[in-house]
């Protein structure tokens, strides 16, 4: 599959998923870099900067592209001759895919291991990291159950009770408004993130908040599985996420917005969960708490604010 063509499954979400969308977009610059005709050093970074700019636009909120885009690309700069760094793209980029599929298998490790036998756990959109500490307990003998949230506009967790029903896992698929109504049979809460903060602050599809809202009022814990190159390191510079906001249509087809001239749909795709009612990220790194953000920052994706430009 061509680079433009991984970019618009991108854009159009039939690629999805902060991890599936990182490890794609790694993937795709390498095979762009391999189909790439040999003219030079100088055009071939040309053209995969070019290749970077593609992917970077499509969806700007999780950060697990751009973190993914520069691990790829990363010291591209500095090789001396063309087969340099068409090796050097290989190379970062298995490395990346191959790091990212590890990290989910350990986050599964840690976070089924703080999932006791008898649970209940609510989880929210279809998040590989989340869902993989749920299998992995089933796996492990645990009689565990299931609340999945159906997450509009576009059904995420059809895709969610469909793998917890192959896996004879006892599920309850509810509306979103009916979270709070739902929280009391919870035991534990377990989500992704699509980007992470300085602050440990979390970014994840929209509903998340109020789920772990609800879950703060009721004394459930909240934890989120995150790899680490989903944390965000320009946060500590100032910048902020930009959360998408999607077609209308999504939410209401093109005719009926049309009969209703005085009502404007709003659709963002992600909402932020202050670090308050977050108990404790998960990341291949370890257990940690929101608080600790920055620590894996600099010590996993080698920020230096020092070295970075505001």
């Amino acid at each position: 599959m061509s680079l433009e063509k991984t970019a618009e499954q991108i854009k159009n979400m039939e690629i999805r998923g902060a991890g599936k969308i990182a490890r794609e977009a790694a993937a795709a610059l390498r095979d762009h870099a391999e189909s790439l005709p040999k003219a030079g050093l100088s055009a071939f970074v040309s053209e995969m900067n070019r290749a970077a700019d593609i992917l970077l636009a499509t969806r700007p909120t999780a950060v697990s592209l751009p973190n993914a885009v520069h691990l790829t690309l990363a010291g591209l700069s500095s090789a001396e001759t063309e087969s340099e760094a068409r090796a050097l793209v290989k190379t970062q980029a298995d490395r990346f895919v191959d790091a990212s599929t590890k990290a989910v298998e350990r986050i599964a490790e840690i976070c089924a291991s703080r999932i006791a036998d008898g649970m209940t756990i609510m989880t929210h959109c279809n998040s590989k990291a989340a869902l993989a500490g749920i299998l992995l307990a089933k796996k492990q003998g645990k009689n565990i159950s299931v609340i999945a949230t159906e997450v509009r506009p576009w059904n995420q967790g059809l895709l969610t009770i469909k793998t917890l029903n192959d896996h004879e896992i006892p599920t309850t698929y509810i509306v979103d408004s009916a979270v709070r109504t739902f929280m009391k049979e919870a035991d534990l809460v377990i989500v992704g993130a699509d980007a992470v903060t300085v602050k440990g602050a979390v970014v994840n599809k929209i509903g998340t908040s109020q789920i772990a809202l609800a879950a703060h009022e009721a004394r459930k814990n909240v934890l989120v599985a995150a790899e680490t190159y989903k944390f965000a390191p320009k946060t500590a510079l100032g910048h902020h996420i930009e959360i998408e906001e999607r077609s209308t249509s999504e939410v209401l087809s093109p005719e009926t917005a049309a009969e209703l001239p005085f009502v404007t749909v709003r659709n963002p795709v992600f909402d932020v969960t202050p670090p308050r009612y977050i108990d404790v990220i998960v990341t291949e790194a370890g257990a940690v708490p929101p608080e600790a953000a920055y620590t894996i920052m600099k010590e996993y994706l080698g920020f230096n604010p020092e070295q970075e430009n505001p």
